[in-house]
C-alpha cells in the first residue's frame, strides 16, 4: 500500500520573473588552485582562460572568481590591500580584461568576490587610520580605548570572541595605544560602515568593476557590517574564558539593511548584475526575505549556512557531530517553501572554498563505487531544486576530502587556529608540553577548508596532475590518478558526464527551476524524496537514497500516479518499472516526470 499522504501542495498564483541569473549555473573558481599557466606553482588568470572550453563543455553559465586583488594572503585573498589592482601572482589587469572578453565571447558571464566587511592591515586606508588618533581616516575603522580590569590589567573594549577561534575580536595597536575591531583574523580589521565616507568608497569600488564589465558579485560576510551601538558585552555562555560568542550581537544588525539598500541603489541597480550575499546564521524566516525580496532592493539571493552547519558542534571552528537525514530535509524544505511562497530566491550549493567536499560529508567516499554513486546522487539533488545553482571547482569530478595528511600538512588559518587553541588548552589542563593531538584529524578531515582548496587535478599521468609544471603552492589530493578531469571528460559514466546531463535536463525543464516543492516521507532516515510542481510545466519527482544500503521505499499516495509517471534519469544503468514500492540500491537517485500528476 502507498505511504501516508502529505498535506496538499501549495501553488500560489504568482509569476516569477526569469532574470538571467535565476536559470544560471555558476561555477566557482579558487584561482590559486585552478590552473597554473607559467609554472610558478600558483594558479592564475591565464590558466583560467585556458580552461574556458572545459567549462563551456560542462554547461555552466557564470564563472565566479574568488578574490584576485592585491593581498598579503593572510586569509587567502579575503584580506584585500588594493581593490582596484590584480595580485601579480594571478596576472595583470590586461590579463583580467582578456578573461572577461573570452568569457563573454563564450556566451558566459563573470562575477567576482567583493570583500568589504573588512580590509587588509596593509590597505592604504588602514595604514592611514592607525598612523595617529587624529588622522582623517581614523574613523574608517572601529578604534576603542582599553578597558581596565579589576587588577589594573588592560582588556579589550568588550568581551566579544573572534569568529576565528576563542580569542578576542579586538587587537591592540601599540603605535596608537588603542584596540581595533577585527571579527576575523588580526590582519582583517573591520571597516566602520557607520561612516558615510566608507560607504561612498565601497560604492566607488563596486562601480569601478561594473564599469569594467563585471556581471555581478558574491559579497563576502556582508551581514557583519552593522555593529550594535555601544558595543555591549555578550552574555556569559562559556565561563572558562573572558571572551564570549557574540555573533548574535554583530550579525544582522538593523543598520545592515539601510547600508545594503544604499549600496544597491548606488551601484547594482544601475546594471544588469547578479548579487549573492554571504549571510551566515540567517534562518529561513522573514530575516532571510529581508535580504532577498525584490521589494527590498538589497540582494538577488543569499548564501545561507544552515545545511552546511548541520554537522558542526555549535561555537566551535571545526568540531564535527553526526547528523540525521530528516534534519537536512527540513532545512531544505523550509528554504524552498519560504522563497517560493513569498517571492524570494534561493542559492543552491553544497561546496565552496570554506567547506569540505560534499561527497565526503553528505555522501560516501569509502569505496570508488560509492564515491561516484553518491557524488551523482548529490548532483541530482542540487540540480532539481529551485534557485540559482552553484558548483565549486572539482565538485563536477566528485573530488573528495584529503586522506592521509598529518596535522602539520594543513595550512589554512582556521585549521591552524583550531589546532593551536586545542593544544594550548590541553597543555594548561595536563601540564604536558606535547599533548597528543591526533584525535583532531577526524574533525579536520571532514570539515577543514584545505579539503576544498587543493589544486585542481587536470590529468592523472602528469606531474602534479597537470595543475603546474613547477612546485604547487599546496599539495594535491593524493587520489588525482583516479579523480581527474581528463579521465572524467572521456568517460561516459563519470561524475562529470552526469553533471553535464543534469545541467542539460535542468535548463530545458522549467519545473526544476521555478516549481513548487513538496517534501515526501519527511521522517524517512534514508530516502530524501520530493515533488516539484509548476502550473504550466510537467511535474517531477526526485527520489534519493542517502545511504549505502538497499532500501524498499513505499511511494506516498500523492506521488502514486502510476500510469502517468516515467523515469527520466538516474545513476544506475537499469531501473525497474515505476510502482507503489521502489527498490533503491545504495546511493541511488532517480528523476521521474509526470505527464499528469493527479488522476
Amino acid at each position: 500500500m502507498p505511504g501516508t499522504k502529505n498535506p496538499p501542495l501549495f501553488i500560489p498564483n504568482t509569476n516569477v520573473d526569469s532574470r538571467w541569473w535565476r536559470e544560471a549555473t555558476v561555477y566557482q573558481i579558487y584561482p590559486r588552485s585552478f590552473c597554473d599557466s607559467n609554472g610558478d606553482g600558483i594558479g592564475d588568470i591565464n590558466g583560467i582562460i585556458s580552461k574556458i572550453p572545459y567549462l563551456k563543455n560542462l554547461g555552466v553559465d557564470v564563472l565566479w572568481l574568488c578574490p584576485i586583488y592585491v593581498s598579503p594572503q593572510h586569509d587567502m585573498g579575503y584580506d584585500i590591500a588594493d581593490y582596484k589592482s590584480i595580485n601579480p601572482d594571478y596576472g595583470s589587469m590586461e590579463d583580467w580584461e582578456r578573461l572577461r572578453d573570452e568569457v563573454h565571447r563564450a556566451g558566459m558571464k563573470l562575477i567576482m568576490d567583493l570583500v568589504v566587511n573588512h580590509t587588509s592591515i596593509e590597505h592604504a586606508w588602514f595604514i592611514e587610520s592607525r598612523s595617529s588618533r587624529v588622522n582623517p581616516k581614523r574613523d574608517w575603522y572601529y578604534w576603542r580605548p582599553a578597558r581596565i580590569g579589576e587588577d589594573g590589567e588592560r582588556l579589550p573594549p568588550n568581551n566579544w570572541r573572534s569568529f576565528f577561534g576563542t580569542g578576542s575580536a579586538w587587537e591592540w595597536d601599540e603605535g596608537s595605544q588603542e584596540f581595533y575591531l577585527r571579527i576575523f583574523t588580526k590582519e582583517q580589521p573591520d571597516l566602520n560602515w557607520e561612516n558615510p565616507e566608507v560607504r561612498t568608497a565601497v560604492q566607488d569600488i563596486v562601480n569601478f568593476w561594473l564599469e569594467k564589465g563585471i556581471d555581478g558579485f558574491r559579497v563576502d560576510a556582508i551581514n557583519y557590517i552593522g555593529k550594535p551601538p555601544g558595543f555591549p558585552d555578550a552574555a556569559i555562555a562559556d565561563p572558562s574564558t573572558y571572551y564570549q560568542p557574540a555573533m548574535h550581537l554583530y550579525l544582522n544588525v538593523d543598520a545592515v539593511h539601510t547600508y545594503l539598500r544604499e549600496l544597491n541603489l548606488a551601484t547594482f541597480a544601475k546594471y544588469d548584475a547578479m548579487t549573492v550575499g554571504e549571510t551566515p546564521y540567517v534562518p529561513a524566516t522573514q530575516m532571510a526575505l529581508d535580504y532577498v525580496h525584490p521589494s527590498r532592493n538589497e540582494f538577488d539571493m543569499i548564501f545561507q549556512w544552515e545545511h552546511m552547519d548541520i554537522d558542526r558542534i555549535p561555537d566551535t571552528l571545526l568540531g564535527w557531530k553526526p547528523w540525521a537525514l530528516p534534519e537536512l530535509k527540513q532545512i531544505f524544505s523550509r528554504w524552498q517553501t519560504l522563497m517560493y511562497e513569498h517571492g524570494g530566491w534561493n542559492s543552491l550549493y553544497m561546496e565552496n572554498h570554506d567547506q569540505g567536499r560534499s561527497v565526503s560529508r553528505f555522501g560516501s567516499d569509502r569505496t570508488p563505487e560509492f564515491r561516484d554513486l553518491s557524488a551523482k546522487m548529490l548532483a541530482m539533488f542540487l540540480s532539481t531544486l529551485s534557485g540559482t545553482l552553484y558548483i565549486f571547482q572539482g565538485q563536477e569530478l566528485g573530488m573528495a576530502n584529503i586522506k592521509g595528511w598529518k596535522l602539520e600538512e594543513y595550512n589554512d588559518v582556521v585549521t591552524l587556529t583550531y589546532i593551536r587553541e586545542k593544544k594550548e588548552r590541553r597543555i594548561r589542563e595536563t601540564n604536558d608540553p606535547n599533548p597528543d593531538m591526533s584525535d583532531l584529524l577526524n574533525d579536520i578531515q571532514r570539515k577543514g577548508r584545505d579539503n576544498g582548496r587543493t589544486p585542481m587535478p587536470w590529468t592523472g599521468n602528469a606531474p602534479h596532475a597537470g595543475f603546474t609544471t613547477g612546485t604547487p603552492w599546496m599539495a594535491l589530493n593524493p587520489d588525482f590518478a583516479v579523480c581527474n578531469a581528463a579521465a572524467a571528460v572521456g568517460d561516459k559514466t563519470s561524475v562529470f558526464q552526469f553533471w553535464k546531463e543534469m545541467l542539460h535536463i535542468r535548463s530545458s525543464w522549467k519545473t526544476l527551476v521555478y516549481g513548487a516543492f513538496q517534501l515526501l516521507a519527511p521522517g524517512d532516515m534514508r530516502v530524501f524524496a520530493y515533488l516539484r510542481v509548476h502550473p504550466r510545466a510537467k511535474a517531477a519527482m526526485v527520489v534519493l537514497n542517502f545511504s549505502s544500503e538497499r532500501v524498499e521505499w513505499e511511494v506516498p499516495e500523492e506521488a502514486c500516479n502510476l500510469a502517468n509517471c516515467h523515469h527520466v534519469f538516474g545513476n544506475y544503468n537499469s531501473v525497474e518499472e515505476f510502482g507503489a514500492c521502489l527498490i533503491l540500491r545504495p546511493w541511488e537517485c532517480r528523476l521521474y516526470k509526470y505527464e499528469h500528476l493527479h488522476s
